[in-house]
């Protein structure tokens, strides 16, 4: 296993922890020793939520390995079964306790639980978070889910949905909204705010509604297998996405579609006076490859922006993000090494990034604005106001986050442009408090400077010039007037330019004349 500062996803485990988490009345029992419980902060710090999740650890130490840890598991699984009372458990092995081979599941069935006890084999050093989580719902489903009579009105199961999910609270709202307009209700929605006894009736619904294929796929195959429900392939995020989703469940179930979107603005604020300087921004797209694929065809097709790459960290998903990075013309970055995302993202030198909370971290590294569009987030992104991603409001909340960013980028340049004109140079206190500058500091010092723009990667300390060219003041001062997102490219061309024809000292003309040069 790789070990790193930033990771996109946990161990399995931690996506069994989120399906537990997300649950009602399930019980998770983890062998795991001391130190495996950090994952409970994902829950309460980052997620906010108020309570902590439904796992029981057995947190041996290193003075029980030369004991008896299987007992110790055995104790803390009744233990936890007298504590808590839940209507079933789930039992298995953190990735460490995992190389002890104490066989969880197999013990658990030798134990006399009254309640459904289901065992979970997570291959830690093989697989990770999303699988555990698909894996483990897909093994509560097997488990529990039964074939029963359908329910009288035409209903569906929401699955998918758990807990540390982007925005999976405020799409389920969304989704069972649009489906009630056409008449369609929601029967139950699982993994979050199920529990065990309403997973034993997901049986009775006439389809399932699979809103996030990297958790619940798995358990959307074996109901349409076992229970003859069908599943719907389509997410609905972004307009286009959101009337094919209507257009989907009305073919399956015969009823009439019907979409109100009377509140979506997204079309036409796209098309608005204020957006028009948005349309041909370059962005580059990175995440799980459910939201990348929903983005790429939202940022292209419904925000007029060019899409120059995309990609995604969970393996799972690399074959369909490699066919649709091949339909728009890009080559597809799949991996979960940070460090690389950040070298292609250096490359294509976008003027936007579409990614995860590791991205928006990138881009403020190399001063290229960033909006959040998937897992893996920061507190900042499980917000209080309904925020969600799917259907009509997800459309307008997904221009407010992708728009934003770009027009403060432009606020920013502008800045940077004339910041030697008298109410914006760096020792000017903020135009809105009269442009007066900051007084001296008692001792007759200089004034206090602004705070640091992000890093501009084509700073003479950060470039990696290309030859040992001279770079004139007057040629210096107009590239600063280039957008800080494209300066290095500009900086490297004309550098490069420089070279090729003997020029020592890159003066104004130079610098135009590598512009005419790399625009033909």
């Amino acid at each position: 296993m790789k070990l790193t500062v930033w990771t996109y996803e946990g161990p399995p485990h931690v996506g069994a922890m989120r399906v537990a988490t997300g649950m009602k009345g399930l019980h998770y029992v983890l062998h795991a020793p001391q130190g495996d419980t950090y994952a409970d902060l994902l829950f309460t710090m980052i997620e906010r939520r108020d309570h902590r999740p439904p796992v029981t650890y057995t947190t041996f130490q290193a003075r029980d390995l030369g004991s008896d840890t299987a007992n110790l598991f055995k104790t803390s699984l009744q233990d936890a079964y007298a504590r808590f009372e839940p209507e079933a458990l789930i039992v298995g092995a953190s990735c460490t306790a995992e190389l002890i081979q104490d066989d969880p599941g197999g013990m658990a069935e030798t134990m006399d639980i009254p309640v459904p006890v289901i065992p979970l084999e997570l291959p830690s050093y093989q697989r990770k978070e999303n699988f555990g989580a698909d894996e483990t719902f897909f093994q509560i489903v097997r488990a529990l889910a039964k074939p029963m009579d359908r329910t009288a009105q035409i209903s569906c199961n929401l699955i998918g949905p758990t807990a540390l999910g982007f925005r999976h609270r405020d799409d389920i709202t969304e989704i069972t909204s649009l489906l009630s307009d056409m008449g369609v209700s929601v029967n139950v929605v699982a993994p979050m705010t199920a529990s065990p006894s309403d997973i034993a009736r997901m049986g009775a619904a006439h389809f399932n509604v699979l809103m996030y294929p990297e958790t619940a796929e798995a358990a959307a195959r074996w109901m349409e297998r076992e229970l003859h429900q069908p599943y719907t392939k389509i997410v609905p995020i972004g307009v286009g996405a959101t009337r094919d989703f209507v257009a989907e469940v009305a073919e399956m179930t015969g009823v009439k579609p019907y979409l109100d979107d009377s509140r979506l603005r997204l079309p036409w604020y796209s098309k608005s006076v204020d957006s028009t300087y948005l349309t041909g921004k370059r962005v580059f797209l990175f995440g799980d490859g459910t939201h990348v694929a929903a983005a790429a065809r939202i940022a292209r097709d419904e925000m007029g922006f060019e899409v120059v790459g995309m990609g995604c960290y969970n393996r799972e998903m690399a074959r369909p993000i490699r066919a649709l990075a091949k339909e728009y013309g890009v080559e597809a970055t799949i991996t979960d090494d940070y460090l690389e995302v950040e070298r292609v993202i250096e490359a294509l030198q976008p003027e936007m990034i579409l990614g995860t909370q590791m991205e928006r971290h990138i881009g403020k590294r190399l001063g290229i604005p960033c909006a959040v569009i998937s897992a893996p987030v920061h507190v900042q992104d499980f917000p209080a106001r309904y925020s969600p991603q799917m259907g009509i409001e997800g459309t307008n909340v997904i221009f407010d986050t992708w728009v934003h960013p770009l027009v403060m980028g432009l606020e920013e340049h502008l800045l940077h442009m004339f910041r030697d004109d008298f109410e914006f140079h760096d020792a000017a206190g903020p135009s809105h408090h009269g442009g007066h500058a900051p007084k001296p500091d008692v001792a007759g010092g200089p004034a206090p400077q602004a705070a640091p723009a992000p890093r501009d990667i084509s700073s003479q300390e950060n470039a990696t010039p290309t030859s040992n060219v001279i770079w004139l003041d007057d040629a210096e001062r107009e590239l600063k007037k280039i957008p800080f997102f494209v300066r290095g490219k500009a900086r490297r061309n004309t550098e490069a330019f420089a070279t090729e024809r003997g020029v020592s000292e890159i003066s104004i003309d130079t610098l135009y004349e590598a512009k005419a040069h790399y625009a033909r």
